[in-house]
């Protein structure tokens, strides 16, 4: 079993920029894909970015060139850097574990508990 736990959401005004953290325990993440999602109010759980074992990454449309997703297997934690944050990337944000490489929550059997992240106007 892996536990997943987030941290560094917050109230920001749009522009700002924000680092979440995931830390992993119970087993080493190195060998796992892990991935970050987002819940708005209202919406669907969406994906954002993921990064496999070897080190491949991808990321929605919607955070493309504004997003980054790493992780630092030594410590077990995995982290997204927001940058240029919009109102609309207001959601709750999860961080996500699998076997396998994909961007289906479904694939996901390890999740954190969200971190909140508000973004004014």
């Amino acid at each position: 079993q892996v536990q997943l736990v987030e941290s560094g959401g917050g109230l920001v005004q749009s522009g700002d920029s924000l680092r979440l953290s995931c830390a992993a325990s119970g087993r080493t993440i190195n060998t796992y894909t892990m991935a970050w999602f987002r819940q708005a109010p209202g919406k669907e759980r969406e994906f954002v970015g993921v990064i496999s074992w070897s080190g491949g990454i991808n990321y929605a449309d919607s955070v493309k060139g504004r997003f980054t997703i790493s992780r630092d297997n030594a410590k077990n934690t995995l982290y997204l850097q927001m940058n240029s944050l919009k109102p609309e990337d207001t959601a709750i944000y999860y961080c996500a574990g699998s076997t396998k490489v994909s961007t289906n929550d479904a694939s996901y059997a390890y999740w954190g508990q969200g971190t909140q992240v508000t973004v004014s106007s």
